[in-house]
């Protein structure tokens, strides 16, 4: 799949390639390599930069039109006035996400990738340079919708949230096992779209993404009427504070990233694809 996407090159890691001196144009797995040594050692010096300011990064995966945004401005609602958030977005194309999280009055920046359908690390610390980590509790990456390619790279976020609609079928977890094997915690979302679809069973899904002997506590949240939004919340603001007294010891998390999944990415040869820049 990422030979045809060409989601292994990223406006931020191109550079990279293009060092290499590819022939013919193609390269071989050793660039592939170093690109994914270049990301991890950038996804720490993001780290280093979020935790010096004791800022909890969440990244959001999920397949397209499973709800991340409206995720997003449900829990802004229920938290701005108590909490200081922040909004990374990262999709292909168009700025529709980021106007929707400024509209909820929360400082929201967007990342467009082209052809490339994840974010990396480089892509984050470009726009670093435009947000303020300073008094900021939390601030959220809405990574690029996609059931795969996300869970494999270290953004130097802390934590993987995955959001499964009940549209998409109970049987995602097991079709998709590398994105909910890095869940730190699944939201079954739309849930109140359930009286209306008979053939999706929360049970089922559960059960789905145990059988990948995930650990990860799974909620099931409804954005339009607030069903199981508390629970969430709760989680939220408890791996905030979570997340400050690791700091106080001098310790750090970091996200499950998927090896799985970065063997998508570690082709015996990759074909070079024109990648856009992410807009200004």
């Amino acid at each position: 799949m990422c030979n045809t996407c060409g989601c292994n090159v990223t406006p931020g890691n191109q550079s990279f390639i293009h060092a290499e001196k590819p022939q013919k144009g193609l390269t071989t797995i050793s660039v592939l390599q170093n690109l994914l040594t270049h990301n991890n050692n950038q996804a720490e010096h993001n780290r280093a930069h979020f935790d010096a300011e004791s800022v909890l990064v969440i990244n959001l995966m999920s397949a397209p039109g499973s709800g991340k945004t409206s995720l997003l401005e449900a829990t802004i609602r229920a938290l701005k006035a108590s909490l200081k958030i922040a909004v990374i977005e990262g999709d292909l194309e168009t700025e529709n996400d980021a106007l929707r999280i400024q509209a909820q009055g929360v400082p929201a920046y967007q990342i467009t990738t082209g052809t490339a359908c994840h974010l990396d690390a480089h892509l984050i610390h470009n726009v670093l340079h435009h947000v303020s980590l300073k008094d900021l509790d939390v601030l959220f990456i809405e990574n690029v919708g996609n059931l795969v390619c996300p869970a494999s790279f270290d953004l130097g976020h802390h934590r993987n949230v995955v959001l499964l609609s009940v549209t998409e079928g109970d049987d995602k977890p097991s079709k998709y096992p590398v994105m909910f094997k890095a869940a730190d915690l699944v939201l079954v979302t739309k849930s109140d779209l359930l009286p209306y679809l008979d053939d999706f069973s929360v049970d089922n899904a559960k059960n789905n993404i145990h059988n990948l002997a995930s650990h990860a506590p799974i909620f099931t949240v409804s954005t339009k009427n607030n069903a199981g939004m508390d629970t969430w919340l709760t989680w939220l603001v408890s791996e905030i504070t979570l997340h400050r007294e690791r700091l106080l010891k001098h310790e750090t998390l970091k996200p499950k990233v998927q090896l799985d999944g970065s063997l998508l990415h570690n082709p015996t040869t990759i074909k070079l694809h024109p990648v856009l820049h992410p807009k200004q």
